[in-house]
């Protein structure tokens, strides 16, 4: 990765010509260490309220947590494009869309996404008029898993298919700079990157995406109790690190008073 910052146009600008890896950073330390591997796009992710705070799903993550969140994350000063969620009914109206919108920007996102599509469209539209630049996320969206009743994959049939269609290239057009496919089948998903300008970022959406995205502590076998089937980290650190305290621990023990 070149010392230049990323924007939302390098990030756009790297559809068909360059992969887009991009990863969740929920405080400083991880920041500078996706820095250090040169990821182009963070995501303050609502996903930390599971990840980090120990809620049972994201409509619990508040947009003070997401903020507070935000300003770890961006004193890290990161090279890569920081984009932070907005989170569950932050996001009801424009005006309110906006309102979140800004807040996140004043803490130091340099982006916002929202879940949906054609049904949030005039929130998208007042984002990216104030001069916010925006992020899809469409697919499985995490933040009406309770709505819905678990976590299920889209596009398995014409009416789904139609409709992620549909939703994304209104994305496009209101100007959206990318958007996230999440757990689509991976025939939709390499439809939709066909035929829509920008630049679709999958998660567990296939190979075809022009870029991928994983939460961090997924990808680093650190989550706690749960890590998606579409993930296969090369070690679970988690246990390894339990192994480095419980070392540290019991060496306590064997010391002479």
């Amino acid at each position: 990765m070149s010392k230049s910052r990323e924007t939302p146009q390098t990030i756009r600008q790297r559809k068909g010509h360059e992969p887009i890896a991009a990863l969740t950073a929920y405080d400083f330390p991880m920041a500078k260490l996706l820095d250090a591997a040169g990821v182009p796009l963070l995501l303050v992710g609502d996903s930390l309220g599971m990840v980090v705070l120990g809620y049972p799903d994201t409509t619990h993550v508040t947009l003070e947590e997401m903020a507070h969140h935000v300003r770890a994350v961006a004193r890290a000063k990161p090279r890569g494009l920081v984009a932070a969620d907005l989170p569950f009914e932050s996001y009801e109206t424009p005006e309110q869309a906006v309102e979140s919108a800004k807040r996140l920007v004043d803490a130091g996102a340099e982006a916002v996404k929202a879940e949906g599509g054609r049904a949030i469209l005039p929130q998208v539209e007042a984002i990216v008029a104030a001069g916010i630049p925006f992020l899809g996320h469409l697919g499985m969206l995490p933040q009406s898993v309770v709505e819905e009743g678990g976590y299920r994959i889209k596009g398995r049939d014409d009416e789904q298919r139609e409709a992620l269609l549909a939703d994304a290239q209104a994305l496009g057009q209101a100007g959206a700079f990318g958007v996230v496919l999440e757990l689509v089948t991976p025939t939709v998903a390499a439809e939709i990157t066909r035929l829509v300008d920008i630049p679709t970022i999958g998660i567990g959406s296939g190979k075809q995406c022009d870029g991928q995205i994983l939460v961090t502590t997924d990808l680093l076998g650190t989550s706690p109790d749960f890590i998606p089937r579409h993930i296969r980290p090369e070690e679970l650190l988690r246990d390894r690190m339990v192994g480095m305290i419980r070392g540290w621990k019991d060496g306590l023990a064997k010391r002479k008073p």
